[in-house]
């Protein structure tokens, strides 16, 4: 089949196999299909070609369109980082930061690994138009929210947009490009989510620092719009139009028992680890049932995903690839680290008396790092054809700046983030590129789709987790130091409950004791740098446990 998109065949889109192959009995196939042809087709390693690739210009064209998405998606990430101490402060709750956070990133970790298996069924185009509608109605939501758990039901929604902003593309040029280019595709792909991440910032702190935040979030709309209309305009990719028995069929293979039981085990591990010691004692009923009961629903998930699950939303057979596991656990453990410490770097520039602004360019570092460790390391992958040598080099560069981080104090030079930065964001992109092309080479092409969505499950469970984690560390470290240095004083209760709720807080202190509450909030942060290193740390043995595999130069796997 010729894959040239021409302009007669636009009108029919969506009604042909996006990429095909011949099958020994000479029929038609999909490299998505699960049908018995493919595996059989798959496990023989048949000579057909599987597909005829897209043009460049075509690519470019299909590409481009989406990039408005992801731009919009990583600015919606680190502009929340920079807002979340102000919104905290609107409703006097500080431990409202880890839920916006891990809001967000929960709908993010279950959207994911169910797009490529939605997206199969309705085609690519149809999920990012759905990805910017839920998107957009999240950010709207957020805009106009009245109380705490309507804003969280908004970082739902526009975790879930932001999820299909993301993945979906990556899909796309899973299906169009070939392993040894694909890195090159993804460096791309990261130069614009560098882009929508240093710009996210700044936006959110000038928008915070003039009009407010509610309107950091209402602006992204007619955005969101203009981006929806470039992909529903330019992404025709044709794809397989199944009948209603099939389509039913595809239906019971995707993984929604996983999903909800995932959902509902991250959600009450968070309940628990967020009030323990913070809103209640850790022996408090609440800490003793929620914690043991989400331990039991992650056993469920294991259960629901190796016996029940058809096509899981984290393979686990699949993890019994070494390669594959330590892929994974990489993706998992660096996610909660940067992610961790894109929310929390603001609070420190803040407390430092920065504004919202000075906070949000300080992040800027991070993603032009980004957007170069992402293409470099795809033109490194690109012209070497092996990765795990690269995977060592910005294995170092993540762990040498995050060590100097725990270093930080209130009087450290205003350069060092700049510097600091660069180099986590260069190296995080790198990591990302290198772990995608080690997990997508170590497995068959069936498994292409459901490996990439299971990378996507583990960075959104990280991220999720890793908030929940500092936060933990960060609220117990705090209110341990403010009853140390205000316990005597009078009103003890009620100046310790301000400070741990907001940090204006401080700016109604008496001067002599604005000191002490800033050195109280450095300690606490520091806890969290030392933290997020040490999951750093975590990251690195796991990745060391990758194999090296053949980065072929074709979509048949016949060149290396």
């Amino acid at each position: 089949m010729n894959m040239a998109v021409s302009k007669d065949s636009e009108d029919e889109q969506e009604t042909s196999p996006l990429l095909t192959a011949t099958s020994p009995n000479n029929e038609t196939i999909s490299p998505h299909s699960t049908s018995d042809h493919s595996e059989e087709f798959n496990s023989t390693q048949n000579s057909t070609a599987i597909a005829d690739e897209v043009t460049t210009a075509q690519l470019v064209r299909i590409m481009s369109s989406t990039y408005l998405g992801i731009v919009l998606a990583a600015l919606d990430g680190t502009m929340v980082a920079t807002l979340t101490a102000s919104i905290s402060a609107s409703y006097n709750s500080l431990t409202l930061l880890a839920w916006l956070a891990a809001s967000y990133f929960i709908a993010n970790a279950v959207l994911q690994p169910l797009a490529g298996k939605l997206t199969d069924i309705y085609g690519r185009r149809t999920g990012l138009v759905l990805s910017h509608v839920f998107f957009c109605a999240g950010n709207l939501i957020c805009g106009l929210a009245r109380g705490e758990s309507t804003i969280i039901l908004g970082r739902v929604f526009a975790g879930l947009g932001s999820g299909g902003l993301n993945g979906i593309p990556l899909f796309i040029a899973s299906d169009l490009v070939p392993l040894r280019r694909r890195g090159i595709w993804q460096g791309i792909n990261n130069i614009w989510f560098g882009l929508g991440s240093g710009l996210g910032g700044v936006f959110g702190g000038w928008i915070n620092d003039t009009l407010g935040w509610r309107w950091a979030f209402i602006l992204l709309v007619p955005l969101t719009v203009l981006s929806a209309i470039l992909v529903a305009v330019f992404v025709r990719l044709p794809t397989k139009r199944f009948d209603e028995t099939e389509s039913d069929e595809k239906w019971k293979r995707i993984d929604f028992p996983g999903a909800i039981v995932l959902t509902s085990a991250i959600v009450i591990l968070l309940v628990g680890l967020n009030a323990g010691g913070n809103t209640v004692p850790w022996f408090h009923p609440l800490v003793l049932v929620t914690i043991p009961l989400s331990s039991a629903l992650f056993l469920v998930f294991v259960y629901v995903e190796t016996s029940y699950a058809v096509e899981p939303i984290i393979p686990v057979k699949l993890l019994l690839n070494r390669t594959v596991i330590a892929a994974c656990l990489t993706n998992w453990f660096f996610t909660m680290s940067q992610i961790s410490l894109t929310f929390y770097a603001p609070v420190y520039f803040q407390v430092q008396g920065m504004s919202a602004m000075d906070a949000g360019i300080r992040l800027i570092p991070t993603s032009v790092g980004a957007a170069f460790g992402g293409i470099a390391t795809g033109a490194m992958m690109r012209a070497v054809g092996k990765y795990y040598i690269l995977n060592v080099v910005v294995q170092l560069l993540f762990l040498l700046p995050l060590g100097l981080t725990t270093r930080f104090s209130l009087d450290a030079p205003h350069w060092y983030p700049f510097v600091y930065f660069f180099f986590t964001g260069f190296a995080y992109a790198g990591m990302l590129t290198v772990t995608v092309t080690a997990l997508i080479a170590s497995v068959d092409q069936k498994d292409h789709a459901v490996i990439t969505s299971g990378s996507f499950a583990f960075r959104g469970t990280g991220s999720t987790i890793g908030i929940t984690i500092c936060s933990l560390v960060f609220q117990n470290i705090l209110i341990t130091r403010l009853w140390e240095s205000f316990g005597a004083e009078e009103d003890a209760e009620e100046i310790v409950r301000r400070l741990r709720d907001s940090l204006s807080g401080i700016k109604f202190l008496p001067h002599d004791w604005t000191d002490t509450a800033k050195d109280d909030y450095m300690a606490a942060l520091q806890g969290v740098f030392l933290t997020i290193f040490g999951l750093a740390v975590l990251g690195t043995i796991s990745s060391l446990f990758m194999k090296e595999h053949t980065l072929h130069k074709d979509m048949a796997r016949r060149r290396s």
